[in-house]
């Protein structure tokens, strides 16, 4: 499996391409389509996967199922982050209300996308809309875990509470790396020292 990062115009958001067998899915949607499609090449694209709402994560998803032809597999709570102008925290009130490429995900659960194997965390905290997604061994966590540290929990529909039953949910995960959705890639090991870290933090 080969994965390709491209970073947004927006915050520095992350985009993963995650690609095998001439196939792909897209992780979030912050970059502009035409990077997008120059990164993608000749792969295939069967679904995008959108780890939360935010816009610097969503703000061009829908560019990428209408010109890829795919659905879009979010939380089914994503709803009301998108068509919120205060939760989305877009530049200009920005909101997303057309959900015909949508298929929602309930709590964790896994999915086949054509050859891809998906395992589905909700994990929220950051925001109530937050999923993870486990992939050959590659956790895709979005803006819950960075290499050195975590999602915002001052946000509106953030919960330090939840943030923290999210990171005991991960914590039991068995992965090789994380791809955050800001920054740099990280290690399993790296992760279990950072979450033990802000599990004591969210707690004092």
């Amino acid at each position: 499996m080969e994965i390709k990062k491209l970073i947004g115009q927006y915050l520095d958001a992350n985009v993963y391409i995650v690609s095998k067998n001439g196939k792909c899915l897209i992780v979030d949607g912050g970059a502009f389509l035409y990077d997008l499609i120059k990164a993608v090449g000749n792969n295939r694209v069967v679904g995008i996967l959108l780890t939360h709402g935010h816009y610097d994560h969503s703000c061009h998803v829908l560019d990428y199922a209408n010109f890829y032809k795919c659905k879009i597999y979010a939380s089914e709570k994503i709803k009301d982050t998108l068509t919120d102008p205060v939760a989305i925290y877009s530049k200009h009130g920005e909101t997303i209300d057309d959900f015909s490429r949508f298929e929602f995900i309930g709590e964790d659960k896994t999915i086949q996308i054509d050859e891809f194997k998906v395992d589905c965390y909700y994990c929220p905290g950051h925001s109530k809309c937050c999923e993870c997604y486990l992939i050959d061994g590659k956790l895709f966590s979005g803006d819950v875990l960075f290499k050195k540290g975590i999602g915002r929990t001052d946000l509106k529909n953030s919960s330090k509470d939840e943030m923290f039953e999210s990171l005991c949910k991960l914590e039991k995960l068995t992965f090789e790396e994380a791809y955050s959705g800001h920054g740099e890639k990280s290690t399993y090991q790296t992760q279990m020292k950072n979450i033990a870290v802000f599990k004591r933090f969210l707690t004092r």
